[in-house]
């Protein structure tokens, strides 16, 4: 993503938790690095975070050298996916500190985010901030704009409960024409060719065929982290989603059985391994 900012043009600097990337990444692309958050958000008009559960973003925004008391660029924009209730927070935050905030989670694996092709899902008005129609642009393939905070969160949520659900019942569809003695590739093809064939089978492929020859794209464990995120969501929304928790119950067996840092396709070997 920061990699399609600055083959688009755009002056970009950035800082990881972790110092090998942004190493890897000077040495790929005309950007500077920042040591730490505060020093980010002083050289930056906005400053773009994708980061992986709420923790991680409080620590990011919320630390001694944090993106909302450091001064300097006055707009915040979270693109991983947390918590409806932290973005709340993250919002309030950033308004009191005279900066302005957007959740805008994203849809679309690694190769989505490599090729510019992401749908975000963007929790303000599109004329809110003119810089992120452009620097959205720079990245996805379309921006829906929701309207107001924490609907980006929101809708990540739901999309990414749908996405576990299909990765399950998947898992079980192959599980199941596997021991008919029909080959994983052939009940594969008729998936990927039927009336509930969806993107992400095209791409994932691989990972439900040959998971552990993959790069691991997206971990068993974050997935486990969104669907117990959208089913707090549905709890305080009175919702009730008895098959998202069938699919939360079935990660946290396949997490209690080590699958914890494996690709969420892994569900499909832990459901083989289920088999009687």
């Amino acid at each position: 993503m920061a990699a399609n900012c600055v083959r688009a043009g755009h002056e970009v600097t950035v800082w990881n938790r972790s110092s090998d990337p942004v190493e890897l990444f000077l040495k790929a692309y005309d950007a500077k690095a920042a040591e730490d958050p505060g020093r980010l958000t002083c050289r930056c008009e906005a400053v773009i975070t994708m980061l992986a559960n709420d923790d991680a973003s409080r620590a990011v925004y919320f630390g001694p050298t944090g993106l909302i008391q450091s001064p300097g660029a006055k707009l915040l924009v979270e693109m991983g996916t947390m918590s409806p209730g932290l973005v709340q927070e993250l919002s309030s935050a950033a308004t009191a500190a005279g900066k302005a905030f957007v959740d805008a989670p994203v849809s679309g694996a690694t190769q989505a985010a490599e090729d510019a092709r992401l749908l975000i899902m963007a929790g303000c008005e599109q004329d809110a901030h003119p810089v992120l129609a452009d620097v959205f642009g720079s990245m996805g393939r379309k921006t829906i704009w929701l309207g107001s905070t924490g609907a980006g969160a929101v809708m990540k949520l739901a999309v990414n409960m749908l996405i576990h659900g299909l990765n399950q019942t998947v898992s079980e569809a192959l599980t199941l024409a596997g021991r008919a003695g029909i080959s994983e590739s052939d009940a594969f093809d008729v998936i990927e060719n039927s009336a509930v064939a969806a993107p992400m089978l095209g791409y994932r492929r691989a990972h439900y065929l040959n998971e552990a020859d993959q790069d691991v794209s997206f971990t068993l464990d974050l997935a486990k982290k969104d669907v117990t995120l959208a089913l707090a969501l549905a709890d305080e929304l009175g919702v009730n989603m008895p098959q998202t928790q069938t699919t939360l119950d079935v990660l946290k067996m396949a997490q209690n059985d080590g699958y914890g840092q494996r690709d969420m396709a892994s569900v499909f070997a832990f459901m083989k391994g289920q088999a009687r």
